[in-house]
């Protein structure tokens, strides 16, 4: 499957906001939007008028980035919101959080999401006391997320763990950093996220 393998800093940059893609690095001066908060490119620093449609699609762009999922995941993930009973655009949001590899770095397991899609493929953490290695995987309500018995001397997830006080964990999940284990204690809502995020953008553009 194909993946961005530019500079993740670009990134940050073009959305104008940091998406803390680089874990500690984003906290310290060496942060590339700390120093360079413009967009990349020879006109990064010309301003321009930016349309409606421009808007939702600079939009979706972020939130599909910040998650590390392709076109194609984020519209099926976008068509199950939008099946679901209530709100579409909260829908979303909760769908995207409720995601294994997002809920293993929200927990403090990994220091990004990129991070913990890589330890969840390569089958660090057990869901309700089995084996799961889809980093798309959709917890539920009172699911638990437990580090493999051997791999919980792993220095990633131990230094990860560490920082987690700096990050903070959200609301729907309670860390039990002794016995490195999470539990889902309700499915989280729009409040829980704090990054910057306008989802109804997201469905006017889905909706045309």
């Amino acid at each position: 499957m194909a993946r961005y393998i530019d500079s993740v800093c670009k990134i940050c940059r073009r959305e104008g906001m940091k998406l803390f893609f680089k874990a500690e690095r984003c906290y310290t001066d060496k942060c590339a939007f700390e120093r360079r908060s413009y967009a990349p490119g020879q006109h990064g620093q010309a301003r321009g008028k930016v349309s409606e449609y421009a808007l939702q699609l600079r939009e979706k762009q972020k939130i599909k980035r910040v998650y590390g999922l392709m076109e194609s995941q984020f519209k099926n993930t976008f068509k199950d919101a939008d099946r679901s009973k209530g709100i579409t655009g909260e829908n979303l949001v909760s769908f995207l959080e409720r995601r294994l590899d997002n809920a293993v770095h929200r927990a403090g397991f990994a220091g990004s999401r990129k991070e913990a899609r890589m330890l969840v493929t390569q089958g660090y953490f057990r869901v309700n006391g089995r084996k799961v290695d889809i980093p798309s995987f959709r917890l539920r309500a009172n699911d638990t997320i437990e580090v493999a018995a051997k791999k919980k001397k792993d220095e990633k997830i131990i230094g990860s763990l560490k920082a987690v006080e700096r990050r903070g964990v959200p609301g729907w999940l309670i860390l039990d950093r002794d016995n490195m284990k999470a539990t889902v204690s309700r499915l989280p809502v729009r409040d829980d996220v704090t990054l910057p995020m306008h989802e109804q953008l997201i469905v006017e553009l889905y909706s045309k």
